[in-house]
């Protein structure tokens, strides 16, 4: 099973993440994650994303597809993975794209948590940082929309986005992701 998890900050997205990979015995990819693991290690893709981390810029789409493609051919991806904060843009999608047709492997659809925005900015207001301010997080969902939306979309015309409601207790929303996976055959 080969999915990506979609979702602003505040939905549950990684609540709901770690729930879905128990269920399904995949790994939680999430670049940010290889990222950070790669200028741990001191690799070459951990050296090149480092240099652009600290001058405050985004680690090109070249960095993040390598690491991205060294990853996916590890053994652990063979029955499958979560992709997090992978694909962000429309030249990564395709990429990924191209990965999964070379070895046969499509993906099986794109989940997207919603939940209501006013109900966002409270979740995340609560959390008392001072980058919490309610016109500050509107902000950053203004950009996070802005940002994912031709992605969306992208996967919407492919007929592999799948809108969940976000809304409720975890385990309301975990049932919904379970009825979803079952129509795209992700069964248990």
């Amino acid at each position: 099973m080969r999915i990506i998890f979609v979702g602003p900050p505040g939905v549950g997205k990684g609540t709901q993440a770690q729930r879905l990979v128990a269920y399904l015995g995949i790994p939680h990819l999430s670049t940010g994650e290889m990222l950070r693991q790669a200028m741990e290690e001191g690799t070459e893709v951990g050296r090149l994303s480092q240099a652009h981390i600290q001058s405050g810029k985004l680690v090109p789409d070249e960095i993040v597809l390598r690491i991205m493609d060294e990853r996916l051919d590890q053994p652990d991806c063979r029955r499958g993975y979560l992709l997090d904060g992978f694909p962000r843009t429309i030249k990564q999608a395709t990429a990924l794209d191209e990965f999964l047709a070379a070895r046969q492997t499509p993906l099986c659809g794109a989940l997207e948590l919603k939940v209501d925005e006013d109900q966002l900015v409270a979740r995340l207001a609560s959390r008392g940082r001072t980058d919490d301010e309610p016109e500050i997080i509107r902000e950053r969902l203004r950009h996070y929309g802005a940002q994912t939306s031709p992605l969306l979309d992208y996967y919407r015309r492919r007929g592999l986005l799948h809108e969940i409601n976000g809304m409720g207790t975890q385990d309301e929303v975990f049932e919904r992701i379970q009825r979803v996976l079952s129509t795209i055959g992700a069964k248990k």
